[in-house]
């Protein structure tokens, strides 16, 4: 068991958390969720020793094991990958390396044969004869090949890195396992090893992560930091937001009676709890969902920003068409001969092995890239709105957030308008006077949203539009773009948003490309697809 008792955290004025007493414990998965900036990575840092708080105290259970994953992604630089893994067991490398010392002594003592003698019985104890072998087997699962198993880390690339971490967090069974943000750089296989892993670990877990999939398949548990306090809730990430949302109506439904409000929200967590036995969820595992307290169901006092996209006019029959349409970078051919016609209510996903490509197809079709060859025509009532995963010479000037969103206003142009725009997107007070050029990543993203809702394109083009965002800023536009009676193409790394947006997948590569009427899951879960997928990156291909 876990627990923080009485924690305090104050940073100047600024109280983060206050008098916090939470325990971790079981087989349980905690999903630690929160607004941008409420803490949540710092409270991990409290529970790990990191951070010391300015009152109260953790306290692990004595005897039990914590393992974190690593951010210091230089620190294992001169460490082969298979040793690094192996690290994440501090008492049995200890074991191991001690062993080895007394071996390699030329002058071999009776002491030190006693010595090594005791290790071994510790080293079997550990299980450390299976050591190596459980280690290959977590970095192969995330994606490590076995060639590159005694390869020093300062020879690898930073993916490969943050993924050897995750084997060393994940190594030798350890009794809490602290992540952070563990599916940052993993593609949606190795995420789905992850999730399997997770799911058959049978000690305690505590992640933060902005992917809602990952959360709704690990989580049995969601712990919300909210007003400097932390709640333990049971269920997913998705049951923690339909029933907070759901209790924030019932608040407001001042004239519903206790009753018809308590009878609702059991048929809530009845119809929620059959979709989740569906699943391989680990709420389904442990059927907590059937036991929850129905006053233990609170409105969530998150703020979520207003991204609402209209179009001016609507889209005539004829939307987009591209005609053999290729594109290289340098010598690489990115897609080739890529032919399709949008229709209207089309929400296109477009996926590829190399996100350069889908990246230079929506840079074409916005006018800011060459094709190497072929040709797309928009139709006559077509005006697009683009959100570009790279934004950073939109900011470059140093004016307020006013006068930046002011100059994509077309007809409203006073402050009181602006102003107000911005509150919808969470920008109130003091910050719409802000700089631009010292807003964070998610605060560009949302000016950046603005822009496009202020643009009322009837085609929307967006290229990984939820990097950067926080969970609620993921959810209002995910909401928004399932409401969107326009047109969209996308793309986007996270699950949840794709398979909820989409209602049609296009997968483009050197050897050309796949268009299927299918959802996200429908897709990539048919085995009918691998191998025309594989041939689309396989082998040479002239453009």
């Amino acid at each position: 068991m876990l627990e923080a008792r009485n924690v305090s955290l104050q940073f100047g004025k600024r109280v983060l958390f206050d008098d916090v007493n939470i325990k971790f414990h079981g087989d349980s998965c905690y999903g630690v969720i929160g607004a941008n900036g409420a803490g949540k990575s710092t409270f991990l840092k409290i529970l790990t020793d990191e951070i010391n708080p300015n009152t109260g105290q953790v306290f692990l259970e004595p005897g039990k094991r914590m393992a974190v994953l690593k951010q210091n992604h230089s620190e294992f630089n001169e460490v082969s990958a298979l040793h690094t893994a192996m690290m994440g067991h501090n008492d049995l490398w200890k074991i191991m390396k001690e062993k080895d010392d007394i071996y390699a002594k030329p002058d071999f003592s009776e002491a030190d044969g006693m010595r090594a003698s005791e290790l071994e019985a510790e080293f079997a104890e550990m299980d450390g004869w299976n050591a190596e072998s459980d280690a290959a087997s977590l970095l192969s699962g995330l994606g490590i090949e076995e060639k590159e198993h005694y390869t020093l880390l300062k020879d690898l690339s930073g993916i490969q890195k943050v993924r050897i971490l995750l084997a060393q967090a994940l190594f030798g069974n350890p009794d809490v396992l602290i992540l952070d943000e563990p599916t940052n750089d993993l593609d949606l296989k190795t995420i789905s090893w992850l999730e399997d892993f997770l799911l058959d670990f049978r000690n305690t877990v505590i992640v933060v992560s902005h992917d809602r999939h990952f959360l709704d398949t690990v989580c049995t548990n969601i712990v919300d930091i909210d007003f400097s306090k932390l709640n333990s809730y049971t269920g997913n990430y998705s049951f923690w937001y339909e029933s907070s949302q759901l209790a924030l109506k019932q608040r407001s439904s001042s004239n519903k009676k206790a009753e018809a409000k308590k009878k609702e929200l059991q048929e809530f967590i009845q119809r929620f709890s059959a979709n989740a036995s569906k699943s391989k969820q680990a709420t389904s595992r442990k059927k907590l969902l059937e036991k929850i307290n129905l006053d233990d169901i609170q409105p969530s006092s998150r703020k979520y920003p207003a991204v609402i996209f209209t179009q001016l006019r609507e889209a005539g029959n004829q939307l987009l068409e591209l005609d053999q349409l290729s594109a290289k970078r340098g010598d690489e051919v990115l897609f080739n001969k890529l032919s399709l016609q949008l229709n209207k209510g089309d929400k296109v996903a477009f996926l590829s092995k190399n996100g350069m490509a889908i990246s230079t197809l929506f840079q074409i079709l916005v006018g800011e890239a060459e094709q190497s060859s072929g040709e797309y025509r928009y139709g006559q009532t077509i005006t697009t709105s683009y959100l570009p995963n790279e934004n950073e010479e939109y900011f470059k000037s140093k004016e307020s957030l006013i006068d930046w969103l002011r100059q994509y206003s077309p007809g409203e142009k006073d402050d009181v308008f602006i102003r107000g725009f911005l509150g919808k997107m969470l920008f109130t007070g003091e910050e719409s006077l802000k700089g631009v050029n010292v807003l964070s990543g998610g605060e560009k993203v949302r000016c950046m949203l603005s822009r496009m809702m202020l643009a009322q394109g009837n085609l929307l083009i967006l290229d990984e539009p939820t990097n950067h965002l926080d969970l609620e800023s993921i959810q209002a536009l995910n909401n928004a773009l399932q409401d969107f009676p326009g047109t969209v193409m996308f793309t986007s790394h996270d699950h949840t948003f794709t398979e909820t947006v989409a209602n049609r997948i296009v997968e483009i590569g050197p050897n050309g490309y796949i268009d299927k009427a299918l959802t996200y899951d429908e897709y990539t879960s048919d085995d009918r697809f691998a191998e025309q997928r594989a041939a689309l990156y396989n082998g040479a291909v002239e453009v």
